[in-house]
């Protein structure tokens, strides 16, 4: 039987890993094309841009590891029945629950490991990818004024410098005509670029400013902060529960400021809590529908079809019930459900 379950394991762990690398790679770079315009409009570094999207890596591991188990599992044990395996091993006296035994061991590791990326990994990396990408965006890091040359930062925003030191700026002209009715122009000897909470400002000494609008207005000031507003507003500030610890997350439950997050956060700890148990859910309905059917006299060929679609149901039934939360009693009642619905699919498994 330990051989058995070696020869099984030594399958299911390099299809895995080869399903898993190519997956995430093709998941990854489909992220990179869709992040281009990072490099296009913001002038980001390579390097910089290569590191915001590694950092995606793990929360698309969380969201592809239950597939690539089940196609796993579904390959191995599909082959093996093919070759007519199955067929002798339990011919040799060995029940489906002793010949799935290799291929829920590996769910379950995955089912620890999908746990620890959801709980804790996932939250730390989305909270560094949403803080670095709006940094790239609109913090200093991408701010790179030419001297003695006109830089628009935004439509209707020109700033022409003609000394930059760092983030400090001598002779500095700005023209804001984002308000088409108040056009603003100000003139200051010095300048500093400030990141702030809300994006970049720049701080300018010793300079006049010039309004138009139904009258023209003119004035001088010793100290002038004028936030350029290019961030965008529904960027850094939104609600964002993949980057929320998950001990914070959980504490948000039962005071949710509105009813929609409140219904955010019980679909996150769904998907962080009983997410991985899928891995176990899918590994064994998939062992169950090979394995009984392969029993069976006829050749059983429709059973990868069978065992595909109950995934399907298995995963949009999951995903629809997630979202559909209202209260916590909802997110105990889904609790409830998987693990009786695994515990089914384990008697089938296992019953004589």
């Amino acid at each position: 039987m330990k051989i058995l379950n070696r020869y099984f394991s030594r399958q299911l762990v390099a299809i895995f890993i080869m399903l898993l690398l190519v997956l995430t790679g093709l998941a990854w770079m489909l992220q990179i094309m869709s992040m281009m315009k990072l490099l296009l409009n913001y002038g980001i570094e390579l390097t910089s841009f290569f590191g915001l999207t590694i950092l995606m890596v793990p929360f698309i591991i969380s969201i592809i590891i239950p597939f690539v188990g089940f196609i796993a599992v579904i390959f191995v044990y599909n082959k093996l029945i093919s070759d007519n395996e199955i067929t002798v091993i339990a011919a040799s006296g060995l029940a489906p629950g002793q010949i799935a035994r290799p291929a829920l061991i590996l769910a379950t590791v995955l089912t620890v490991l999908h746990l620890v990326l959801n709980l804790w990994i996932v939250p730390i990396t989305q909270s560094n990818f949403y803080s670095t990408q709006w940094n790239l965006r609109y913090g200093l890091a991408h701010m790179k004024l030419q001297e003695s040359a006109f830089t628009q930062l935004a439509d209707g925003l020109v700033v022409y410098v003609d000394k930059v030191s760092g983030h400090d700026l001598s002779q500095v002209m700005l023209s804001d005509m984002r308000d088409e009715t108040t056009p603003i122009t100000i003139f200051a000897e010095k300048g500093k670029l400030v990141s702030t909470a809300r994006g970049l400002s720049i701080v300018m000494t010793n300079g006049s400013l010039q309004t138009h609008g139904n009258t023209m207005t003119t004035g001088t000031f010793d100290s002038f902060d004028m936030d350029l507003n290019v961030a965008d507003k529904e960027g850094e500030s939104s609600f964002r529960v993949r980057r929320i610890p998950t001990s914070t997350l959980v504490k948000s439950v039962l005071d949710s400021p509105s009813e929609k997050q409140h219904k955010m956060v019980l679909s996150e700890l769904a998907t962080r809590f009983l997410g991985p148990i899928m891995n176990l859910v899918l590994a064994a309905l998939c062992a169950v529908i090979l394995l009984r059917t392969s029993l069976l006299r006829r050749r059983a060929s429709f059973a990868p079809a069978m065992a595909v679609a109950a995934m399907a149901v298995a995963m949009a039934a999951f995903m629809s019930m997630s979202n559909m939360l209202d209260s916590l009693t909802d997110f105990l009642l889904l609790a409830l459900g998987v693990f009786v619905v695994l515990g089914g699919i384990l008697f089938a498994l296992f019953k004589k």
